[in-house]
């Protein structure tokens, strides 16, 4: 069994991770939305220079219906999830659109490809979203509010609309091109955001420094080792594996920053754990093997 495309998803969502800590160095009045559409941009453009640099791009086969719907649901994906977060707080809004997102892709990949999720798959979802909601909402300021909890769920859906569009993607192009022109293309819907809001914390050194890290490494780095392993696993496999994302937030969280879990919490911690070794290392069944199967059904067809 291969197991480098796993471990590419899981290094890549670690990257995801990070994201918070170094959000914490920005000063509060930098709007999250100003950091997502810069960092798309920032990752978009470094990966789709690189990609024409390594003559990867050829617009002439170049799947655009299928771009178009991931970067249109990537760019949807920030505004869902932060305007979650501010609604209904951090631990609501992270459990409900992270947590959401493998089952939304399961589902997507069983009423459209007609591909059966696997036991391993379930049993790994269910440990790893129970142990994301564990770490999360065992805390003492938790509050619902239904408006945040739907924008949640769509931050969810866009997140695994874009792993499956972004799949198709994949299918033609090579991950660097792939990512690069979808994030391109996001960025560019999401400028708006740029001129709405204050830029006046990222012109320190110390803002400049973050959105630099957060481009490169959370970003361009981390989609880049994404979405190669994305490639070649099923879409929603890729897409729980991404829960490694909290998992790496919440021990950033304690190592750094000082935070402190409670018992629940780290329970939260070894289900999360345990979760992604069961979908890593557990035994894959026939189906799972059967990839990629976008081009294959457009060869089928043609033939």
């Amino acid at each position: 069994m291969n197991l480098l495309p796993f471990i590419s998803v899981l290094i890549g969502a670690i990257l995801w991770g990070t994201t918070g800590t170094a959000q914490s160095y920005l000063p509060e009045s930098v709007h999250p939305l100003t950091v997502g559409a810069l960092r798309l941009a920032g990752g978009g453009l470094i990966l789709l220079f690189f990609a024409v640099a390594m003559r990867q791009v050829n617009f002439g086969e170049w799947p655009w219906r299928a771009t178009l719907v991931a970067a249109v649901a990537m760019a949807l994906f920030q505004p869902f999830f932060f305007s979650s977060v501010r609604l209904t707080g951090v631990a609501v809004g992270t459990v409900t659109g992270i947590g959401s997102a493998p089952v939304f892709a399961g589902l997507i990949e069983w009423a459209l490809l007609k591909r059966r999720p696997s036991r391993r798959w379930a049993m790994a979802t269910v440990l790893a979203v129970a142990g994301c909601a564990l770490l999360l909402l065992t805390g003492d300021n938790v509050t619902v509010n239904p408006t945040g909890v739907l924008l949640a769920l769509g931050a969810g859906l866009t997140f695994a609309a874009y792993s499956m569009t972004s799949k198709i993607v994949l299918e033609f192009a090579q991950p660097a091109a792939s990512v690069g022109v979808i994030f391109t293309i996001s960025a560019l819907l999401l400028s708006p955001f740029l001129f709405i809001y204050p830029m006046d914390g990222l012109r320190s050194q110390e803002g400049i420094s973050v959105i630099v890290y957060i481009a490169i490494a959370a970003t361009a780095v981390a989609y880049l080792l994404y979405s190669s392993g994305l490639k070649e696993i099923p879409a929603a496999t890729a897409v729980t594996l991404s829960l490694a994302e909290p998992l790496t937030a919440a021990i950033l969280g304690v190592a750094i920053v000082g935070e402190e879990l409670n018992f629940f919490a780290w329970m939260g911690v070894g289900l999360l754990l345990g979760g992604l070794i069961v979908l890593t290392f557990g035994k894959r069944g026939s189906d799972e093997n059967k990839t990629p199967y976008f081009r294959k059904r457009i060869r089928t067809k043609k033939e």
